[in-house]
């Protein structure tokens, strides 16, 4: 395995990049949020790998498969390069419940947030110092997920954040976020200015 040397930034993709309309699995329900796209693209070019982690619940629940889930991120990926925005590094999601609807989804895996193992994986597999990286998410299961992966943590307020939490096998901590701001493109701001201060 190579060093670890390069900064990442961790999205949530509902609620964090696009308009979380609980269980997406139709593209014509696709809305980028604003400031995402110019909010990469700062980040992207202050050399910041970007990869997006997400709980997909809807392939446990049988609504989409997998290849789905996948081709759903391709269009929300080409969205926001129309928009300006560069490609994105990696796309990791979760397709677990612990209650699921098809048995060979139903688990407690440690991929699903709040278990750090999406931020895991991709940091492995891009070469990527969690310590100066950051997670992104609107709800306390994002913020968990950052935190034990050992990220500084960034709770946006342009999704799901005020929402029960979702299911999980253990408790949930009070979230204890590094920043909270208004949505992607403030948390961009606030993460680039920690490396001028």
């Amino acid at each position: 395995m190579g060093r670890a040397s390069s900064p990442a930034v961790f999205l949530d993709r509902d609620g964090v990049i696009i308009e979380d309309v609980d269980l997406l699995t139709h593209a014509d329900r696709i809305r980028i949020l604003p400031g995402v796209a110019q909010a990469i693209r700062e980040l992207k070019e202050a050399g910041f790998a970007l990869l997006v982690v997400s709980n997909q619940p809807v392939v446990a629940r049988g609504l989409i498969d997998e290849s789905g889930v996948a081709a759903l991120q391709r269009e929300v990926e080409a969205r926001l390069i129309l928009e300006g925005a560069p490609a994105l590094d990696g796309f990791y999601f979760c397709p677990h419940h612990p209650r699921a609807t098809l048995p060979a989804y139903r688990q407690a895996c440690a991929c699903r947030k709040p278990r750090p193992g999406l931020l895991l994986r991709a940091a492995a597999e891009h070469g990527i110092d969690l310590s100066a990286s950051f997670m992104v998410g609107d709800r306390p299961t994002d913020l968990q997920a950052g935190a034990q992966a050992g990220c500084r943590t960034i709770w946006v307020e342009t999704g799901m954040h005020l929402a029960p939490p979702i299911q999980s096998v253990e408790p949930l901590p009070p979230p204890r976020p590094d920043h909270v701001c208004a949505g992607l493109l403030q948390a961009a701001r606030w993460i680039l200015a920690q490396g001028r201060s």
